[in-house]
């Protein structure tokens, strides 16, 4: 283990992960909070485009969704989300697909939490005037994400792992680093080893902050 450390930017590696484990979950919160309100909606447009995408992203495998990124939209159809870079247009397309992939399962998360909403506050603030938006905005939302603080973390931490997906691209996170040293090492013990442990470390902690939040936060009945 101590060899790989010293001839391996292994930190870097995961530097690499937790960015973009980090971006992913910003894009994923904003993208399902945008698509579960869809998904709410009183139009019912906005309630099969909400449907439409978490049927669609929930059952795409993300590995042909982080191939499509790269030999479809940058290859074939040339949209490059960094022109100068290869690398960085790499890890920024890799960002999009966690986020994508991810947002629709955020989506539900907040759905099932929506549930453990009381339905008379729904209706207490119908009838005081609020309009569907400001009744998500000050009434809804904040108490779903309380009630889905569990499977939200969980879908985060299940993002964390997914970045590993981003190694196909050859974005450069702890995944790919792992091929690099299996290559050139071989695949031992060690090696499997110091990048189980890297991982075990960027998740535990993170699994026991939402065990504990989720119980200091659940919406009381």
């Amino acid at each position: 283990m101590r060899e790989i450390l010293n001839n391996y930017d292994v930190l870097g590696a995961f530097w690499g992960t937790i960015k973009l484990s980090i971006l992913g979950t910003i894009g994923a919160l904003i993208l399902g909070t945008i698509v579960a309100v869809l998904r709410l909606s009183p139009v019912r447009v906005f309630q099969w485009i909400g449907t439409w995408y978490v049927n669609t992203f929930r059952n795409t495998p993300l590995t042909l969704l982080m191939l499509f990124s790269i030999l479809g939209m940058s290859y074939i159809l040339g949209i490059q989300l960094n022109t100068t870079d290869i690398s960085s247009n790499v890890f920024r397309w890799a960002v999009v697909m966690l986020s994508v992939y991810h947002g629709a399962f955020i989506c539900e998360a907040l759905r099932s939490g929506v549930n453990t909403v009381p339905a008379g506050q729904s209706e207490a603030a119908r009838a005081i005037g609020l309009t569907f938006g400001q009744s998500m905005q000050h009434v809804l939302l904040p108490q779903a994400f309380r009630g889905a603080v569990a499977p939200i973390g969980s879908t985060i931490i299940a993002l964390i792992k997914n970045s590993t997906v981003a190694a196909v691209i050859g974005a450069g996170e702890a995944a790919n680093l792992m091929s690099v040293v299996i290559e050139n090492e071989g695949s031992g013990f060690s090696v499997f080893l110091t990048f189980a442990i890297g991982f075990v470390i960027l998740t535990l902690p993170l699994g026991l902050l939402i065990t504990r939040m989720s119980r200091r936060l659940a919406v009381k009945r």
